[in-house]
């Protein structure tokens, strides 16, 4: 247990565990490199972080770089506690990864939930990389590991109303800041998520399942991850007819990953990590520190078969 964490024991049962997972110190000092922020196009020279943040005050930790984005562990140092099923309403438990350093004020929530018969464990990867980089996560188990996915965006919601308004955590998050993420059924998920909470500062979808093929009613910012060799959920039928009925106003992303199956995002994955970090950044602490990662449309590579959207971002 991290120094000062006993403030946090509110109301959080007892049964909960920590475990500390702190960012390398390395990883901290390629953030700061000035030099590979110039060839990323970054405007910033060393020092300048603070003169960002203070025109933006939702940024958080200091200006990305490639390695830095890509890296296991981002800047902040993370805790992390079990959340019970019969504590919470709405769905089945799950955990919570959050940074430890409350200095640089409150943070973004993301809610992540597993795929049709999955438990949160084929998540859990998510939950230190991206509370790393500046939000609070959590990762939930549903109500049924048959729950379909309308039934998972209201878990996703519950989630975060939990986050924001029980959990031992929720004076560390902006309530106005919030995103969703899933897999497969969770992915689809994520999209009646978006659908039944406009307000939602962005989505992403990864492999994404569901009947309803057109999202035209998303006002939320979507990055839809595909594989090319899904045979559960295949782009063709799922994850491309989903992006293409998104509005044509809308931020939106689509990014098919190369050679890659169904359960790509059950492991951990710096393609998937990469730019589902970006998304979220860019969109819930509007961050445009990670448009260089978004902006221009990247080009396919041994890790992505094919990328579409809109460029620059309107939000």
């Amino acid at each position: 247990m991290v120094a000062g964490s006993t403030a946090l024991t509110g109301r959080t049962p007892t049964v909960r565990t920590h475990r500390s997972r702190l960012a390398s110190a390395g990883i901290a000092g390629l953030l700061l490199l000035s030099g590979a922020q110039a060839a990323h196009g970054a405007q910033a020279t060393e020092g300048a972080p603070v003169t960002v943040a203070a025109d933006n005050p939702y940024e958080r930790g200091p200006a990305p770089t490639e390695s830095s984005v890509e890296a296991p562990l981002g800047h902040y140092s993370v805790d992390d506690f079990d959340v019970p099923s019969w504590y919470v309403r709405g769905f089945g438990g799950g955990t919570v990864y959050y940074p430890t350093d409350t200095s640089d004020g409150t943070f973004g929530a993301v809610a992540v939930s597993p795929g049709y018969t999955a438990g949160k464990e084929t998540m859990e990867w998510l939950g230190p990389r991206l509370a790393s980089r500046g939000f609070v996560i959590i990762v939930i188990d549903t109500n049924s590991r048959f729950d379909f996915p309308a039934s998972r965006g209201d878990q996703l919601l519950a989630a975060l109303d939990y986050l924001t308004e029980d959990s031992s955590v929720r004076d560390r998050i902006d309530p106005d800041r919030l995103g969703v993420m899933g897999h497969s059924m969770g992915g689809g998920g994520s999209l009646e998520a978006a659908k039944e909470r406009p307000s939602l500062k962005a989505a992403v979808p990864l492999t994404p399942w569901n009947t309803d093929k057109r999202w035209p009613e998303l006002r939320t910012p979507t990055l839809i991850v595909g594989a090319e060799r899904d045979s559960v959920a295949p782009v063709a039928t799922h994850s491309e007819p989903f992006y293409e009925s998104l509005p044509g106003d809308l931020d939106r992303a689509y990014l098919e990953l190369n050679n890659a199956d169904h359960f790509a995002p059950n492991f951990s994955n710096t393609t998937i990590a990469k730019y589902g970090i970006s998304w979220l950044k860019r969109f819930i602490d509007d961050d445009t520190r990670y448009e260089q990662f978004l902006c221009p449309i990247p080009r396919p590579s041994l890790t992505i078969e094919e990328y579409r959207g809109n460029c620059p971002h309107s939000s």
